[in-house]
């Protein structure tokens, strides 16, 4: 009757490695994956910085905190167990003006309440680290790295030995007592015994699929980066001091796995939950946006941060200046534009941006309704969160 024990939606680096927490935890679990583009890590995946975060900035005790801490060491240890290409790196937090000072001293008390090293730095120290940097202050964090996680997700589906299918689109739910059987775009039923929800940019459309009412939206906000045409101006990673008010980091300075800089991103509106362009516009997806009570909440709220995030996105010369405050020798000429990522970001009906991950149960499903990042980074811990309460299920 079941085609599989356990159907997750979504073949992203949570999905994939809630496949492989499944066939670990419960050998002879039988587990399909249905992911609705032709490859794995096609969206949020793989088109991040590719950092592996040390936690430094999340509540302490929050999900979050404890799985991006756990994760991080774990990253470093899976990519190292598999030969993908990775580097600790550590990272520097930097302040430009003495209002930030307070918002890096709470950071420094946070990181140490997740049980991280973090070293503070004056201004001279900053160099030793960071010659062409500047900054009145900053604060070393060793733990942080880099890896590429299109390659941890690939790894993630072939050594979980689940079924993966690519190409098929979940358009209906049917939730039964006995289980659920998924309808996919190509007319293809797949009966299980529970559903696991991981589908990233359109999560709360598969949970109203399924019946239920996740109580939020997601709202896509696209980062866009640009790259350094001379890399040699930074060594490693160079963070501004973020705004506790948002979920977002503030434009960085990111040398990859590749030896080149990534330098962003911002956080502007997509107008389509994979908006990667001004350019690309889904009518239907912006008026559900529209629609939202919530998103109106956070544009009256928080419309000057905003207005100086679309103004970065509109002009160059404002993203440069931006870069400059950390970075001053850097021109104009020398960013170069590099590919955007959509972050699916949950946001409920008063407007609050959900800050920490939220996975919900229902009968015979697991909802995953916000894992933007740090979740590449903690998607190991994540994975096993969710596979333990498919489990449970069954």
């Amino acid at each position: 009757m079941f085609d599989c024990d356990v159907l997750v939606v979504g073949g992203g680096i949570v999905g994939l490695s809630t496949a492989y927490a499944l066939t670990r935890r419960a050998p002879g679990t039988r587990v399909t994956v249905l992911e609705k583009e032709h490859a794995p890590a096609r969206h949020q995946t793989g088109r991040n910085s590719g950092v592996i975060h040390s936690g430094l900035y999340y509540r302490p005790g929050s999900l979050k905190a404890r799985y991006a801490v756990r994760g991080a060491a774990e990253m470093v240890k899976f990519c190292a167990e598999w030969g993908i290409p990775h580097e600790v790196t550590g990272k520097l937090v930097v302040a430009t003006s003495r209002e930030e000072l307070p918002r890096l001293h709470a950071l420094v008390q946070r990181g140490r309440e997740n049980g991280i090293p973090v070293r503070e730095l004056g201004p001279a120290q900053i160099t030793e680290y960071e010659p062409r940097v500047r900054g009145i202050a900053a604060i070393q964090v060793g733990t942080t790295g880099i890896c590429n996680y299109g390659a941890v997700a690939a790894r993630l589906a072939e050594a979980s030995g689940a079924r993966i299918l690519y190409g098929a689109k979940a358009v209906a739910v049917d939730r039964r007592a006995w289980g659920v059987a998924v309808r996919t775009a190509d007319g293809r039923i797949v009966r299980a015994r529970v559903l696991v929800n991981c589908a990233g940019l359109h999560c709360d459309e598969v949970a109203r699929l399924a019946g239920d009412d996740p109580g939020m939206r997601i709202v896509p906000f696209r980062g866009e980066y640009y790259e350094l045409a001379d890399p040699s101006l930074v060594r490693g990673l160079v963070y501004p001091v973020p705004d506790p008010a948002f979920p977002f980091l503030g434009v960085h300075l990111t040398r990859g796995i590749d030896g080149g800089v990534h330098v962003g991103p911002n956080a502007v509106p997509a107008l389509a939950r994979e908006g990667y362009g001004w350019s690309v516009v889904r009518p239907r997806e912006l008026v559900g946006t529209l629609a939202w009570a919530g998103s109106w909440a956070i544009a009256r709220e928080h419309w000057r941060y905003g207005a100086g995030e679309l103004r970065r996105s509109l002009s160059k010369r404002a993203f440069t200046e931006a870069v400059r405050r950390m970075l001053p020798v850097v021109e104009e000429s020398g960013l170069r534009p590099a590919a955007a990522g959509v972050r699916a970001q949950a946001v409920l009906r008063d407007g609050t941006l959900v800050d920490d991950f939220l996975i919900r149960e229902a009968p015979r499903t697991v909802h995953v309704l916000n894992a933007p990042s740090p979740a590449a980074t903690a998607s190991l811990p994540i994975g096993r969160d969710i596979a333990a309460r498919a489990l449970a299920h069954l």
